[in-house]
């Protein structure tokens, strides 16, 4: 699974605990912020080297901006990535043409799609030598708060909760079929303020996977970057407005952490 043995396990630096204190998104390398809610690299960082060993396949369902592949890179594993905006994917590929690796395959794909999301994997594996994926790892849009494109099959132009989740839940059933039986996959998600009332859609999407495939849960991670609002000045307007009404800030996601058992 990894490279974990009992000569080298204090110099990995796994973060092996329930609850990931980020002081700040990592921005070295190719790593920007440019992109309005792209991962914070130490997380697919952490996922990837726990979950996988140099020269396993990562397949990632919603790629942005190209953190996962950056990290990929640094790491020495294959890479093939899908993202439904052709413009972040030129970004990517221009970012990634200095260094000229060529381990990696992002794809203009609707992941929800299973003809074309089966025709674009097939052709990705291909280029890569390989027949499946050994982790998986998605981190979709938070129902509508941030629009990522103007395609309607985008999920971040999805306001109806259960459309979004039945449109999540193709887009998992597509990818888990490349995932090699008793391999991990990893989901990132946060729950989102509507209507005066928090909406658990980190806890949905959980439920949705566990009620529709078979897996094993391995760990449920809460994770929390610091000075999230802050970095916007405006920390102490948020904190003034949260104690005058009954909500809290938002400063967390959830990592949840999957084991394929088909």
């Amino acid at each position: 699974m990894n490279e974990v043995n009992s000569d080298n396990w204090k110099e990995l630096n796994y973060n092996v605990d329930s609850l990931w204190i980020i002081n700040e998104r990592d921005k070295s390398g190719k790593h920007s912020n440019f992109y309005h809610g792209n991962f914070i690299p130490q997380i697919p960082n952490q996922l990837i080297r726990r979950y996988t060993a140099p020269g396993d396949l990562v397949m990632e369902l919603f790629a942005g901006s190209g953190t996962t592949l950056f990290e990929c890179e640094s790491l020495g594993r294959p890479y093939i990535g899908y993202d439904i905006n052709a413009e972040v994917i030129d970004y990517v590929n221009n970012t990634m043409a200095a260094t000229r690796w060529m381990w990696y395959s992002m794809l203009n794909c609707d992941v929800t799609d299973s003809e074309d999301f089966h025709n674009k994997t097939r052709q990705g594996l291909s280029q890569l030598n390989k027949a499946n994926a050994d982790f998986l790892i998605a981190h979709p849009p938070y129902l509508d708060i941030v629009k990522f494109s103007d395609d309607p099959r985008d999920l971040s132009n999805i306001s109806d909760l259960d459309l979004f989740l039945s449109k999540l839940k193709e887009a998992f059933t597509n990818g888990l079929s490349y995932l090699k039986k008793g391999g991990y996959f990893a989901v990132v998600m946060g729950d989102i303020y509507k209507n005066s009332e928090v909406v658990p859609l980190a806890f949905y999407t959980m439920d949705l996977i566990k009620r529709n495939f078979n897996v094993k849960l391995k760990g449920i991670v809460v994770k929390n970057i610091e000075g999230n609002r802050g970095k916007l000045g405006a920390l102490n307007i948020w904190k003034y407005r949260a104690m005058k009404s009954d909500y809290f800030l938002f400063k967390h996601e959830y990592i949840f952490v999957f084991k394929k058992m088909f």
